[in-house]
């Protein structure tokens, strides 16, 4: 369950690609840019795939426990700055050029620092942590792309349903703190399984 909480968390808070799809929604383009947000999902399938295959190959059993309370200091951290995290939309930004398509949701997932801290934490201790392996990571790897295609995915919808009404000024700021106190919670479990360990030792 941490492993999905964690990543609605991270994936659904506002982002670059989000803002993208938001902004794809405002400027009545959400049926048009249906290839960016498969693009965003393949993007996150690949990260999910390459990465889980190699944590699960370089990280020992032994590690975990070590590697659960780094992490759960890092998402704590994290949750930290969502919570506390303000944003607007601004509503002088233009409209794109031309239709978002698959290419630019793929390329910018890839290169979109979110991404790659949305699925590091997972890949290198939660999946690991819960004996996820084999074609189970694939698995697990194609939900957690779907989930990634529904974030921009539902930033354009609500673009599309509520238009410039949005300003985020008080929105975002209450989303924000929700998705914190989500990555908090996530911290618990990781700092819970270090405990258990210390314990069992």
């Amino acid at each position: 369950m941490d492993i999905f909480l964690y990543a609605f968390s991270v994936m659904y808070s506002p982002g670059p690609v989000n803002f993208m799809g938001l902004n794809a929604g405002l400027t009545g383009q959400f049926r048009r840019s249906t290839g960016f947000f498969i693009g965003v999902g393949c993007a996150m399938m690949l990260l999910f795939v390459v990465f889980g295959y190699t944590g699960e190959a370089i990280i020992s059993q032994a590690a975990l426990p070590y590697i659960s309370l780094i992490g759960g200091v890092y998402t704590l951290y994290l949750a930290y700055q969502v919570f506390n995290a303000r944003t607007v939309v601004e509503e002088s930004s233009s409209a794109p050029a031309k239709t978002l398509t698959f290419w630019n949701g793929l390329v910018i997932q890839l290169l979109n620092p979110k991404g790659i801290m949305a699925v590091l934490p997972i890949t290198s201790v939660m999946l690991p942590a819960a004996h996820i392996t084999g074609v189970s990571i694939a698995a697990v790897s194609a939900v957690l792309a779907f989930g990634a295609f529904g974030a921009p995915w539902l930033y354009s919808l609500l673009g599309a349903l509520l238009g410039r009404r949005i300003n985020g000024a008080s929105a975002f700021t209450l989303f924000n703190r929700c998705m914190g106190i989500a990555l908090a919670v996530c911290a618990y479990f990781m700092f819970h399984a270090f405990y258990v360990h210390l314990v069992s030792t």
